[in-house]
């Protein structure tokens, strides 16, 4: 799976690029030279729903989800264990769910045939992510789930303290107490 990973970095990268160089153009073209783009806020609009799609997997693959786990803190390590799985089979769930609402919903805007308002492209073939996103993400949930099942990873989300804690130790500085 590095293709899939090397894939969703560089989308990010690419949207994000494309995002501040449609963005940067527009704002040239409108002080400078007094010009608007007319499709640039909705492809904008597009290329940042895909970031934020894709950006939703590759924020589980990299443990960067924010998640409010002090009570889980408290319990011990197997147990903590048990919980992520139970979370992690939950979020399962939920992306399984919604990447089959996604899909319906992107198959039901196809066969009504809308056109984007600025683009002449049919409105389903951005609307895509939907259901791509959703299954990217069901497919991260499901390594993370391997992951925990197998005993390769103990949580789902990152410490962040404790992040914070080896980027400072890897440093070379001293650790204050």
């Amino acid at each position: 799976m590095r293709w899939l990973e090397h894939l969703e970095e560089g989308l990010v990268a690419f949207l994000m690029a494309a995002m501040t160089m449609i963005t940067f153009m527009q704002v040239v073209a409108r002080y400078v030279f007094n010009y608007s783009f007319v499709w640039a806020l909705e492809v904008t609009g597009v290329l940042f729903a895909w970031l934020i799609f894709i950006g939703m997997s590759y924020g589980v693959r990299v443990g960067a989800h924010i998640g409010v786990d002090a009570l889980v803190k408290t319990l011990g390590a197997s147990a903590q264990r048990a919980v992520a799985i139970v979370m992690t089979l939950l979020c399962i769930v939920y992306a399984a769910i919604f990447t089959v609402g996604g899909y319906l919903y992107v198959r039901k805007i196809y066969d009504v045939g809308i056109l984007m308002q600025d683009v002449p492209i049919a409105q389903w073939i951005p609307r895509l992510i939907l259901p791509l996103g959703f299954l990217l993400l069901t497919v991260r949930f499901l390594q993370a789930l391997y992951r925990l099942a197998t005993g390769k990873e103990a949580h789902l989300i990152s410490d962040e303290v404790e992040d914070a804690l080896k980027l400072y130790d890897e440093s070379g500085e001293e650790t204050r107490r």
